[in-house]
């Protein structure tokens, strides 16, 4: 587990964050909010997949995968690779990767009640 520490940013690093920085990061999040964009993701972080496997995984048509990948890939979060005919999603760097690993790991944990009790 990264320790808080390392990962935390202070009131300086958030007052210099431009709306070129927040309104990306917000539509990522954005995209990554509808279940079925995020199982796509999902099912591209640990290895390459073709349209018709991420599909038959999920259960979903080739066309609605191939319209999210479209979606996800305009936004950097999967990138096409292509070999030969046919076209295989990845997720686009390891800080994709990293930060679904740590959200994952995050809804995992139990919850606890963060209130203390004061005398």
């Amino acid at each position: 587990m990264i320790p808080l520490t390392a990962c935390a940013l202070s009131p300086a690093d958030v007052d210099s964050r431009s709306a070129d920085t927040i309104v990306p990061l917000a539509d990522l999040f954005r995209l990554l909010g509808d279940p079925t964009r995020l199982r796509i993701v999902l099912a591209c972080v640990d290895e390459r997949r073709a349209v018709g496997a991420i599909a038959d995984e999920l259960g979903l048509s080739p066309s609605l995968v191939s319209h999210h990948l479209r979606l996800l890939r305009a936004a950097r979060i999967v990138r096409a690779q292509r070999q030969g005919k046919q076209v295989f999603y990845v997720a686009a760097d390891r800080h994709i990767s990293a930060m679904l690993a740590g959200m994952l790991e995050h809804v995992a944990e139990p919850t606890r009640d963060d209130v203390l009790d004061l005398p």
